[in-house]
């Protein structure tokens, strides 16, 4: 599903039109990306925790020449889904 499509299910479901629905979506996101950028986790009660984790410097190889390299620390985005989530997707 892409962007439009989920926000075009969104317009759907809240019985909204189409450019408050994509508006919303990308409020929803930006909401999401900019606590995450401050370090906070972000709980959605029966659909999981979006959160940040640093990932340490480490050492890799260039595949095509075999060099060793270093792979640059980085902060890295992270989501554990709820037990509801879980259980909807195992459903019968």
């Amino acid at each position: 599903m892409k962007k439009a499509e989920l926000a075009a299910e969104v317009a759907e479901q809240a019985n909204i039109d189409a450019k408050a629905a994509a508006k919303a979506v990308d409020a929803t996101f930006n909401a999401i990306v900019n606590a995450m950028k401050a370090g906070d986790e972000v709980r959605i009660t029966n659909f999981g925790v979006f959160s940040v984790t640093d990932r340490p410097e480490s050492q890799g190889r260039n595949p095509q020449t075999k060099e060793p390299i270093t792979i640059k620390a980085a902060k890295v985005p992270k989501f554990k889904p709820g037990k509801p989530l879980k259980d909807a997707l195992n459903e019968g």
